[in-house]
């Protein structure tokens, strides 16, 4: 593919990070998400606000020597303010507010497509038509909540969506799309986000640095948690004065910080994780240092929002995309460290001819065991690889995504 054809998307969300040095802080500000509720599909005066507010916020943390990787905005879910317009009907108005964010340096998630356990003919077709038209925008599908369990339909919706969007752009274009179990709103990572209520925002972080940093000062099983939260709380503790700054200045409340450490190229949570274990990620004391982790993050003593837990993306991290390569775990222990920490599959390169019925089986896993914890909020994001069997190697387009092997699934 041209390189000019590259996802917009995919590379604003880490374009900082591949050309920046090491960050003052130890750790970046990876998107200060604004969560906006639109009128209609009318409404870009809602979402020229919220970018006057993200520009304005941005501005202030830079100021104060943090740097910032994205901009970013999330409506209502889509379902709830395409009426009365059909989804096909609705599309130049989603691209128009693809050229708006865009024109900004900004992204744009319009949540779940559909209601909660809701299947459309067409859907798969329909998104196929959304990604092609846009650069920008992400989306989604609730696939189980505690108050109607497993969303079956969902799921065959989310299958059919990602069997027709993985033949884009060598599988990449799967960035854009997640199905999200038992996730809450206002999460400020994308593709999940969603929005509720009065307009705020929220903070999330490229922070997996902050873990390995805590390790290498103790990594004794007696000790090393203190550490983790000592080391933590006093860089988010800052992070968190200055977002409750802006709320005052601007009138925009904050959700609070998603504390989840995301890895950058420069940060990796396999390495982190593995000066933790001493072991190579997948081999015994793996699982162990997972849940030390996310009991951490689920104790700081900030305002937190959003998954608030673990994340390994595997072809967004270094380490963990070689350990897949060495073949050191498989994604059912992927499942299994979720059951422990968070967030999901996440980026998981799959064979291009995995079958529906095997991803509607994977997703329904993992909704299963979204429920199973109280308000544990997991999500599912798949890259189908065209072309691409298990133990095949592929590599990517984008600059930010690192080669790995395809996985079984």
């Amino acid at each position: 593919m041209d390189k000019k054809l590259v996802s917009i998307f995919s590379l604003l969300i880490f374009s900082c990070a591949l050309f920046a040095q090491k960050p003052k802080f130890g750790f970046r500000i990876r998107a200060i998400t604004a969560g906006v509720t639109l009128s209609s599909l009318h409404d870009t005066a809602a979402l020229h606000s919220a970018i006057d507010f993200l520009l304005k916020a941005k501005q202030k943390f830079i100021e104060r020597g943090y740097e910032v990787q994205t901009l970013r905005v999330s409506t209502q879910n889509l379902f709830e303010y395409i009426p009365p317009f059909s989804y096909d009907d609705a599309l130049p108005f989603l691209k128009r507010f693809d050229r708006i964010v865009e024109e900004n340096n900004v992204i744009l998630a319009i949540g779940q497509v559909l209601a909660p356990d809701q299947y459309q003919p067409g859907i798969g077709d329909w998104a196929d038509k959304l990604t092609q038209m846009t650069k920008n925008i992400s989306f989604s599908l609730s696939i189980s909540s505690h108050e109607r369990g497993i969303h079956f339909n969902s799921i065959k919706a989310a299958s059919e969506i990602l069997s027709k969007i993985s033949k884009l752009n060598g599988g990449e274009t799967c960035f854009r799309f997640t199905a999200s179990a038992n996730c809450p709103s206002n999460i400020p990572f994308f593709p999940a986000a969603f929005h509720e209520g009065k307009n705020s925002f929220g903070i999330g972080l490229e922070s997996a640095g902050l873990v390995t940093k805590a390790f290498r000062q103790d990594s004794d099983p007696a000790t090393a948690r203190q550490t983790l939260k000592s080391v933590f709380e006093g860089s988010l503790l800052p992070v968190q004065t200055i977002a409750k700054e802006i709320s005052n200045n601007l009138n925009w409340p904050c959700d609070g910080i998603d504390d989840s450490p995301a890895p950058g190229l420069d940060a990796s949570i396999g390495e982190a994780i593995e000066t933790y274990s001493k072991q190579p990620f997948g081999s015994s004391a793996t699982l162990s240092a997972c849940a030390l982790i996310t009991d951490v993050l689920k104790s700081l003593d900030v305002k937190k929002c959003g998954y608030s837990g673990l994340m390994l993306p595997i072809i967004e991290d270094k380490v963990l995309a070689a350990r897949a390569k060495e073949k050191h775990f498989t994604m059912q222990e992927l499942l299994l460290y979720s059951a422990v920490s968070g967030t999901g599959l996440d980026v998981v390169p799959l064979p291009g001819n995995t079958s529906r019925q095997t991803v509607e089986n994977i997703m329904a896993d993992v909704a299963s065991l979204s429920l199973k914890y109280t308000a544990k909020a997991l999500s599912v994001r798949l890259f189908l690889i065209p072309g691409k069997n298990a133990g095949d190697l592929v590599e990517f387009k984008n600059p930010a995504l690192t080669s790995t092997t395809v996985m079984e699934p």
